[in-house]
């Protein structure tokens, strides 16, 4: 109930001669939210709650047989002439608790005419929980008798022991997490697989149970009743779920917040005892339980529990801590109270909040809460679809359902017949067709410049891979790193000491033959003497590439240029055999660009859509692009990248596949693409090093590129 409203209505002759009062087992309990009073209405057979502001408290206490709604009304309006509250406000909180079955009245049927639009906006709520596919709650008992059974079990597991347990488990496990995380990580890469779904979701069915029963335990603590435990349907899984909205009544503000937390209290225990057992057993079914448990608690807890933009227990949390209460609804109130106001000129429309710095935080609430949930929401429908392609597309249909054509029905009638805007139609229909036609201008008609980057590596147009020409011990670095070489200079220096006895060997056996032959020239026939001349002529081939390949063990340079070794130094002392890489000769005169391009932007390449300036910029040098006199497009597709510093395994951006070593081999299939680039006296350029080429697209209209990326997005991921 707002603060400033009109004082009269024109639907008021319809409840003035009312006689209503509250129920009689109706109890009032009075809250403060930043040091101001509010009052909570309970109805004990439902265990419904209805906060009032003090204004509307001290209308309701006033109703009681015997006296009609208009003239507690005057009474109130003569005791407080700035704070009573409006008859529009009155005709509300009248509907309100009505239909929350917190009045006593005896409705004639005109004025029951009163309450339709609410009535009807109850149907439509009910109607949006059963599309609620996501999200369907089911109860199945009340566990308030056994609660007051073991009253002393509550205590002890809600009070200072369980505190005390629950430090020393979480200090303990988040030490062995600590200690063994890169365990943790490796492991968890498959918590996915289709083997691990059922004990994934045993883990989490355990550990949301155990969640639950820490709300009702520490609600119950505090003098709260629980009388609803259930399923809930999330992403048609069966969770555990309890009703603890008893705690809303609670004065101590404290006491609500605890409520509120002891959910992911219970749940982090739960986290912490599921790290000890996987710490302390082997592999086997109780090992993957246990890991299964640790990482959903602290995902869900991050994601939804402990997120304040979702009404689960962080947003309670965030409601108390700010003492705002109702704060979704207050925050959907305040930003239509901002389009009323300032768009539709409406000035009869008033704020939610009490204060500007309660109206920040409203603002700044329904507009972040209402992103994360179509981003969190977005996420839940991929995940299923990625799984069960049908339930994704039936969560989607039901999501732009009631995210866009309900609302969009809703608006055009609250434009045309809301009774608000009774003076100020014709701007609000204005301003709405000007935004919409602005919009569908601005997305659908007007061009704008698009681009899109590949990554990929510098690569010199001239270089010469060395490698080893004989296999030897790597001794000695003649070269360092970086340095520029002329033909000839001396590099790396192997040893092999077979050599040096290899030719030690021919060279005697060589001289044994020379005396045969001295002494065969006398007193052997011509044909044994050719035998000697052969086996002569054999050594002296030996020798010579023994020689030529102890000669190769002085790794000189054959081109001019950088020698480039980063790793020659790790392979002192390391035998090496013959071909092993020891480094590169690049040549500084001119560069290359070697880009992967993804399919989807292949299309581009292909169709001509490149248009004005291709540029290159490299990793760390952001501010200096390189122009591109030409690219290359090779028209075959490519499974092996370049380099593997494009690549996952070693931080890049294309995903690889996880059985290759090298890191070279992809997921998918791209275009590679070889550009030309200008020299440049700005820019460092070496060979391998990594950076992004830029193309630029004609330009479309925004619209046309969501419907393009979208398209391509669908048929990446479900080949469609």
């Amino acid at each position: 109930m707002t603060n400033n409203t009109r004082t009269f209505s024109e639907s008021w002759h319809r409840v003035a001669d009312l006689q209503v009062s509250l129920r009689q087992a109706v109890s009032i309990r009075k809250q403060l939210f930043r040091g101001q009073p509010w009052y909570v209405l309970q109805d004990p057979f439902n265990n419904h709650f209805f906060r009032l502001r003090p204004e509307a408290h001290e209308f309701i206490v006033r109703l009681r047989a015997g006296r009609t709604v208009g003239q507690v009304w005057q009474e109130c309006l003569a005791r407080n002439p700035n704070g009573a509250p409006g008859q529009d406000d009155v005709i509300q909180l009248l509907a309100q608790l009505y239909h929350a079955n917190l009045l006593f009245c005896d409705l004639p049927a005109d004025s029951s005419k009163l309450f339709e639009r609410y009535h009807k906006r109850k149907q439509r709520e009910t109607r949006s929980r059963l599309f609620s596919l996501m999200f369907f709650r089911i109860p199945l008992f009340d566990p308030e008798p056994l609660l007051r059974h073991c009253a002393l079990l509550v205590r002890l597991f809600s009070g200072r022991f369980a505190l005390v347990l629950w430090l020393l488990t979480l200090g303990a496990a988040g030490k062995t997490v600590f200690e063994q995380f890169p365990a943790v990580v490796s492991e968890a890469k498959t918590l996915l697989a289709f083997d691990n779904l059922a004990l994934l979701y045993l883990g989490l069915l355990l550990v949301k149970a155990l969640h639950e029963f820490g709300h009702t335990l520490v609600c119950k603590r505090f003098g709260g009743e629980v009388h609803t435990m259930g399923i809930m349907l999330i992403i048609f899984a069966p969770i555990p779920y309890m009703d603890a909205t008893s705690s809303w009544g609670f004065r101590n503000r404290r006491h609500r917040i605890l409520v509120a937390a002891s959910g992911m209290f219970y749940e982090f225990f739960a986290a912490s005892c599921a790290a000890l057992v996987w710490a302390n057993s082997g592999p086997g079914a109780i090992h993957s339980l246990a890991l299964n448990m640790m990482i959903v608690a602290s995902i869900s807890t991050l994601l939804f529990n402990a997120n304040p933009l979702l009404r689960y227990d962080g947003y309670y949390i965030l409601s108390d801590l700010l003492d705002i209460p109702n704060l979704q609804s207050r925050s959907l109130a305040q930003l239509r109270h901002l389009i009323e106001y300032y768009l539709f000129g409406d000035r009869q429309s008033t704020s939610s909040a009490d204060s500007c710095k309660e109206a920040s935080w409203l603002t700044i609430y329904g507009i972040l809460s209402g992103f994360y949930r179509v981003i969190i929401y977005g996420g839940i429908i991929l995940f299923v679809a990625d799984r069960f392609l049908l339930a994704g597309l039936l969560m989607a249909a039901v999501c732009i359902f009631s995210w866009a054509v309900v609302p969009a029905v809703r608006f055009v009638n609250y434009l045309f017949s809301s009774p608000k805007l009774a003076k100020t139609r014709t701007r609000a229909i204005a301003v709405s067709l000007t935004t919409t036609g602005v919009t569908l201008v601005v997305l659908g008609a007007i061009p704008f410049q698009s681009h899109f980057r590949a990554p990929g590596i510098l690569q010199a147009t001239n270089y010469l891979q060395v490698a080893s020409s004989t296999s030897g011990r790597l001794m000695q670095i003649l070269a360092d790193n970086g340095s520029r070489v002329q033909v000839g200079t001396p590099l790396i220096r192997l040893v092999n000491p077979e050599l040096d006895i290899e030719i030690a060997l021919v060279s005697a056996q060589r001289k044994e033959v020379e005396a045969l032959l001295k002494q065969s020239s006398v007193f052997d026939e011509d044909r044994a003497r050719e035998v000697l001349v052969n086996r002569l002529s054999a050594l002296d081939g030996k020798l010579r590439k023994t020689e030529k390949q102890r000669q190769e063990l002085l790794v000189e340079a054959r081109q001019v240029g950088i020698w480039v070794a980063p790793a020659a130094h790790e392979l002192k002392g390391v035998w090496l055999p013959r071909g092993a890489a020891l480094g590169k000769i690049i040549s500084l005169e001119s560069f290359s660009f070697s880009a992967v391009v993804s399919q989807e932007e292949a299309s581009n390449l292909f169709s001509g859509k490149i248009f004005g300036q291709i540029a290159v910029r490299l990793t760390g040098q952001a501010n200096t692009d390189l122009s591109v006199t030409g690219y290359r497009v090779i028209p075959f597709q490519h499974e092996r990248l370049p380099s593997a510093a494009l690549g996952w395994h070693a931080g890049g951006d294309i995903p690889v596949s996880g059985k290759d070593d090298q890191g070279l081999q992809t997921v998918e299939p791209f275009f590679q693409i070889y550009a030309d680039l200008e020299p440049s006296r700005q820019a460092i350029l070496n060979h391998g090093h990594s950076g992004q080429i830029r193309f630029s697209l004609k330009a479309e209209p925004l619209l046309n590129q969501l419907l393009r990326k979208t398209r391509q997005f669908i048929q990446r991921r479900y080949q469609t």
